[in-house]
């Protein structure tokens, strides 16, 4: 187990100088601290959308396309998927525009989205409209509950049955509850594109295929990865607590302090720069529950020690917050108990 120290996470820093670019975006923006989504969607219309137009074209041909498509997957589907997807998460959460330029928050997610394998509208009514409301209860569409959580066969039966039904099932929670509103954004988003990708394929398929089809599962793999791993671990005499936090992290830097999924879902609209902040303010209700804070890594390396059982190496990365346990013999215990796969009683 590991001592609370300091925490090295991201957090605002105002600088001596705005730059003329990041002037010019402020007079859009809501909030200032928000500027470095502005520098990544630029990266991303410098380095990706372009050469996805470039592979469209016949202009490339063989090998020749293999050689920029491949530097391409890499930059877009490694380098930047991460980035822009929580980006998505936290301009969900918050508004990055001011009313007038709403439009801008519209571009994004039906023009950029795709790109990143995120259908348009998806997102949002599935984390805002369900996921958050539900919490991983067992209506969560998305919901480990019913899964035991270190079993690879456990999370791929919970892969496959998203990618087969998970359109379906968010659907039905949204209709069966007449919310209107979401189901007809999911709805429209989902057949939105999927009718693009039709349209898109008699243009040119081989490249529709690599660019939209392909990236499209792989982003649902991956967040159905994440989600299994943020709510893995599931106090079953308290539903409510199922999430952990990583801290100290390069996941953090690179990715908004995702990895304080505990403090999300107890403060969600809460600006990514405030999280470690909150997280040191309020660690007393966190030792109460004995939510799970890892330090130095980060989901896949959760995930990977959950699917090989290596709960000792995960024991080792456990933040001891207030001598919360006094063993990491009974932080395995309780990871454990917590992994199990829940049984409502009849």
């Amino acid at each position: 187990m590991k001592a609370l120290t300091v925490i090295t996470d991201p957090v605002y820093t105002e600088p001596k100088e705005f730059s003329a670019y990041d002037r010019f975006w402020l007079k859009f923006m809501l909030d200032k601290r928000d500027l470095p989504f502005i520098h990544l969607l630029t990266a991303i219309h410098i380095l990706v959308i372009p050469v996805a137009v470039l592979l469209y074209t016949p202009v490339l041909q063989g090998w020749y396309w293999w050689l920029v498509y491949v530097p391409y997957f890499y930059i877009s589907q490694m380098y930047f998927k991460g980035r822009f997807g929580l980006m998505l998460h936290c301009i969900c959460h918050r508004k990055m525009f001011k009313k007038a330029y709403t439009w801008m928050f519209h571009y994004i997610i039906w023009i950029v989205c795709p790109f990143f394998g995120h259908t348009p509208e998806t997102y949002f009514a599935h984390h805002m409209g369900m996921h958050h409301v539900e919490n991983n209860m067992l209506d969560d569409a998305s919901s480990t509950l019913p899964y035991q959580r270190d079993s690879f066969r456990g999370f791929l039966s919970y892969v496959g049955r998203f990618l087969i039904l998970g359109f379906r099932d968010t659907f039905m929670y949204f209709f069966s509850r007449k919310r209107k509103k979401f189901y007809m954004r999911l709805t429209i988003g989902e057949m939105a594109f999927y009718l693009f990708c039709i349209g898109m394929s008699f243009v040119n398929f081989h490249a529709t295929l690599f660019i939209f089809i392909i990236p499209f599962v792989f982003a649902r793999i991956v967040m159905m990865l994440g989600n299994w791993t943020q709510h893995a671990f599931v106090d079953l005499e308290n539903l409510e607590d199922n999430t952990i936090n990583c801290i100290n992290t390069k996941y953090n830097k690179a990715c908004w302090n995702d990895g304080y999924h505990a403090v999300h879902h107890v403060r969600p609209a809460l600006h990514y720069t405030e999280i470690p902040g909150e997280f040191l303010k309020n660690k007393e209700f966190f030792v109460k529950q004995k939510t799970l804070t890892f330090d130095g890594i980060h989901y896949l390396h959760i995930f990977f020690w959950l699917m090989t059982k290596r709960y000792d190496k995960l024991a080792k990365h456990v933040v001891n917050v207030d001598n919360m346990f006094s063993s990491e013999e009974e932080v395995i215990a309780l990871m454990k108990e917590r992994t199990r796969k829940y049984i409502p009683s009849k």
